[in-house]
This record gives structure tokens, sequence and C-alpha cells, in this order.
């Protein structure tokens, strides 16, 4: 899809805004947890913790229409089973658009799961889940979002692990008018995170830590009076802004299908007896 094939609504001006190894004091609000969200080494580092009595959260003080999101997360170690740690970009509203990972914790030795989800309008039930081809608790490791007109793509230390075409031209829905903000919380999920939960929580290991580092957003910006999308004139300027997946990438996107992924959503005949998805059919 080119630019001039995508019709962006006219609303307030937005700008480019480039991140580089941003600091957390200045991107981000601590919104729930008290003091088991942390904010340290001069802004550099930030962490969720969960105990007994609550998790915690933040989100990003600006909202991006369309952008590539660099995170590094460092994750719970050990027996983490019954914690979720939610990364995500969301809108609000009954109508919402989302983007997620979320990481479901383990019995210490057992892999993480990471589902993946798309909302358009308030819609889900897209998701795919895969582990990992490393330990995510032992070092950082760097969890992406590409997020343009043409498609949004997951991506993991520079693989891409997914992506969501936009295919609103056959009937599919596709986020690109709401803006969204950056979220993640850690939080107790006992009762569906870890096998389908049947493995509690061991509330002897708490707290619970995530850390994370390195944020980096090469984004449109949005004003906080209200929803703005980039002008043709911005957009152009930046290389995310039209970037697809080359055939390395998309060899390396087959890898982790074949050899990571637990779930998708498009071969779940029984969750969706009257016919897969339309996008799965398309495919």
């Amino acid at each position: 899809m080119s630019f001039s094939e995508f019709t962006f609504p006219v609303l307030l001006i937005s700008t480019i805004t480039v991140a580089s190894a941003a600091n957390f004091y200045q991107e981000f609000d601590i919104t729930w947890g008290n003091d088991r969200s942390t904010i340290l080494d001069n802004g550099n580092l930030l962490t969720l913790s969960l105990d007994e009595s609550s998790g915690s959260g933040f989100q990003s003080k600006n909202k991006y229409l369309f952008g590539k999101i660099d995170m590094q997360l460092k994750l719970v170690p050990g027996n983490s089973a019954g914690t979720v740690t939610a990364y995500y970009l969301s809108s609000k509203g009954r109508a919402w658009d989302e983007i997620d990972y979320e990481f479901l914790g383990n019995l210490s030795g057992n892999p993480y799961t990471l589902p993946t989800n798309v909302f358009s309008h308030g819609k889900g039930n897209r998701e795919q889940q895969f582990h990992l081809w490393f330990d995510p608790t032992v070092d950082f490791h760097t969890y992406s979002i590409l997020w343009n007109p043409q498609h949004i793509v997951f991506s993991v230390d520079g693989t891409p692990i997914r992506e969501f075409k936009n295919m609103e031209s056959k009937g599919i829905p596709f986020p690109k008018n709401q803006a969204m903000r950056i979220y993640s919380s850690l939080w107790n999920a006992d009762d569906w995170a870890t096998s389908g939960g049947l493995v509690k929580t061991d509330w002897s290991k708490a707290p619970f830590t995530a850390s994370y580092r390195n944020f980096n957003a090469n984004a449109c910006t949005v004003s906080s009076s209200g929803a703005s999308s980039c002008s043709s004139t911005q957009a152009n300027k930046n290389a995310w802004f039209s970037e697809e997946l080359d055939s390395t990438s998309y060899r390396r996107l087959e890898w982790v299908r074949k050899n990571y992924m637990i779930y998708n959503y498009c071969t779940d005949i029984k969750r969706f007896p009257q016919g897969l998805p339309k996008e799965c059919r398309m495919v």
C-alpha cells in the first residue's frame, strides 16, 4: 500500500518524536502499585513488582499513532507461575484498539508462554502464542512493535515472530485512527495464567519483579488535547512508516512459526465452529 492509497483523518497536528534510550522519568508515569513500581539509575531502569497485596504498572506520557516501539525487558525469574507481565499499546473507549504482548509465568525450568493479540474496534480473538528460544529471565531482550499503515509486526531481538497485515480492503478492521499509549503491568492471574490455572502463585517467592530499560520510540506522537495523525510530509521522512518485511525477515518469521509457535487462532476450528476469521482464509 502506498501512502497515496491511505487516507488519514484530519485531526490535530502531530509531531515526530525520536527517543533514544529514553529516560523513564520523562517518558512514563507510574499508574498503580505505589512503591512496587520504581524508577532507578537516574531514569534508565524501571522495575515492576508483585506481592500478595498488589501488582503494579505504568503508562507512557505520550500517545502514538503509528511508529516503531522498542523496549528491553527482563522477566520474573524462578518460579513465576501465576504471574502475568503485560506490555502493550492501547487506546480507550468501547471500540478500542490494542496491540499486545503478554508473558505468562511458569514453574522454574519451564518456558514462558508469550501470547500476542491485535484488537481492532474492540474486537480481538486474534491470539497467537509462542515459546522463546532463550530464557527471558536471565538477561534483557528487546521486544518491538512496528505499526504502520501496511501492517503490524511483533519482533523479539530483531527477529519477527508475527505479522498482522492491513486487509481493510477485504473488510477486516485494522488499527489506524485511534492513538494509543504504551502500558505495562505485572499482576496475579493464577486462575488462568499457568497450565490453565492448575498451577497457583507461590507467594513465598514474592516479591516477583520484572525490569525494563532502553525504551525507544520512533513514532508519531499525539497532542494531549486530542487524537492526531502524522501528515504525509512528516511520515515520509521516516523509514518505519513504509517498512516491509524482506525475504530474509520472512524466512526468520517462518522459522519462529515452525519451531516456537504453540497456538494460532487461525487453526482453532473448535474456537470458531462457524468458520475461521476472514483474515485466516486470506493468508
